[in-house]
């Protein structure tokens, strides 16, 4: 390996908002993360919507509805296909 090249590998910690820390080594010097293993939902097997400024909120009174309606109109037979 060329010399002056490459960065510096050494210890550093990964700190989580929930709290968690995980020590590792990086090129990188104390990285702070939003979601870590510890508490994401896919490790935790717990769902937990991380919802920023009611985008979920918006999605369910925009689409909610149709889903139901549409559960509805499927148990009509109205619209044949004809030969």
């Amino acid at each position: 390996m060329k010399k002056g090249i490459h960065p510096n590998y050494e210890e550093t910690t990964i700190t989580c908002v929930c709290g968690n820390v995980i020590h590792t080594k990086s090129t990188r010097k104390d990285v702070k993360v939003e979601i870590c293993s510890n508490c994401h939902g896919f490790f935790t097997g717990k769902q937990r919507l991380v919802d920023t400024a009611g985008r979920v909120e918006k999605f369910n009174r925009k689409y909610g509805n149709r889903r139901r309606q549409g559960e509805a109109n499927a148990g009509d037979k109205t619209t044949q296909r004809t030969k």
